[in-house]
């Protein structure tokens, strides 16, 4: 990827609504922002983009300099109520992004540019698409003022000397925005199950090939058959207990693989409390005889209204298959008794695919500062979706359903 002949990266358009009552205001942390006014932005639906989330990142330190993530929370008032926001952070490195610009890195470092600091609309450690322009849903302007998010989040990029403006796994109505205000768009892929107003676990596995049916009935029974039972708790119904046992499976987890278990056991007690039945635990159990049953799995979910994610996991023992009836079994007959449309799973993972996850496109959106860089990363984004979509149709060939399932196409 090359800078040469390329011209200043694009504005988004001047505001020409005249005089505005709004108020734009930077934020460098969520304590002094009122959570019930946070939380009014999305009906307190999306989990990850809750006040309790969001918030308690920063406050347990799970946050700043030591991962490289700085708020930098950009707010519209009007009238001195909060009607749009933006979630944002100044990253000095890309860990925790999910959307990977290695390229892009090496291409600055290479003009003999820095790629950092860049300016990133996320939640952080979390690849879940969402809102992420958001707008009161009481406000009779919507485009304006995520416009307005987009012009002021461009500013402020400038003032940080920021490569980019980067809007992670927004939602189809951020990117309408972002499309209209030409910002280059970057395709990636992640499996997610669609629920078909399926009835019972039997009832989706009835969608299935015979082959796949009967392969996910051998590895749900081995782990039956290994004694093992399931458990599911919410952050309503769970313990301080329960939240610290299932941080040590976490902290595990990324030792094993050589990660940084970035959020602590504090991070996890408090937005369960504070999340309540948007956060879901399942638990694998071996039952004793003595009533002291010993928990040796557990993966750990969040909820919105229509979607559960899944987000970390972690055992005490290998026991075959007991990753998949944790990880994804019992999310989907979770979503299915919650009448749930989707399960995301996390990033990455073909081999999700004969277990009932189709490939699914996902998006990001880039405004790039650097004089020079725009039209060669328009150009690598447009080159890369060609092939991200070649991929994501050859995947869609070892579909595990019998019939085509309502979402199972990739869509451009």
């Amino acid at each position: 990827m090359s800078a040469e002949g390329d011209t200043q990266a694009p504005h988004p358009p001047e505001d020409d609504s005249g005089d505005t009552p709004e108020r734009v205001e930077l934020r460098d942390g969520l304590a002094d922002v009122d959570p019930a006014a946070w939380d009014a932005l999305t009906g307190g639906t999306e989990p990850f983009l809750r006040h309790a989330f969001l918030e308690g990142l920063e406050r347990h330190e799970c946050l700043g300099r030591q991962f490289g993530w700085f708020p930098q929370h950009v707010l519209i008032f009007r009238d001195d109520q909060l009607v749009a926001a933006a979630p944002a952070y100044a990253k000095t490195n890309n860990y925790g992004e999910f959307v990977f610009d290695f390229a892009w890195e090496s291409a600055w470092n290479r003009q003999g540019l820095n790629y950092y600091p860049k300016l990133v609309v996320s939640v952080p450690y979390t690849p879940a698409t969402g809102p992420r322009l958001l707008v009161h849903p009481e406000a009779p302007d919507f485009d304006h003022l995520r416009t307005l998010l987009v012009r002021a989040l461009v500013t402020r990029g400038r003032e940080l000397n920021a490569s980019g403006v980067n809007i992670l796994f927004p939602n189809q109505d951020d990117l309408d925005v972002t499309r209209e205000l030409g910002l280059a768009e970057r395709m990636g892929c992640q499996y997610h199950w669609t629920n078909a107003d399926y009835t019972s676990f039997d009832d989706f596995l009835a969608a299935l090939s015979s082959k796949k049916r009967k392969n996910i009935k051998r590895e749900r029974r081995r782990v039956n058959e290994a004694g093992i039972e399931f458990r599911t708790l919410t952050g309503a119904t769970g313990s301080p207990e329960d939240w610290a046992r299932f941080h040590r499976f976490y902290v595990d987890t990324f030792e094993k693989h050589m990660g940084i278990p970035t959020l602590s056991e504090a991070f996890f007690v408090e937005t369960a409390a504070a999340l309540g039945d948007q956060v879901v635990l399942f638990e694998a159990r071996r039952p004793s005889e003595t009533g002291d049953d010993e928990t040796i799995a557990a993966a750990l979910c969040y909820r919105s209204h229509d979607t559960l994610y899944g987000r970390f996991w972690g055992c005490t023992e290998e026991l075959a298959d007991l990753h998949f009836e944790t990880c994804y079994y019992q999310g989907i007959e979770f979503c299915i008794h919650e009448g749930l449309a989707r399960f995301e799973p996390g990033a990455q993972g073909e081999h999700k695919i004969p277990r009932g996850f189709l490939p699914t496109p996902t998006y990001s959106a880039h405004m790039i500062l650097t004089e020079g860089f725009d039209q060669p990363v328009r150009d690598f984004c447009e080159r890369e979706a060609q092939m991200m979509q070649a991929h994501c149709e050859r995947l869609h060939e070892h579909s595990p359903y019998r019939q085509v399932q309502p979402d199972d196409a990739p869509r451009a």
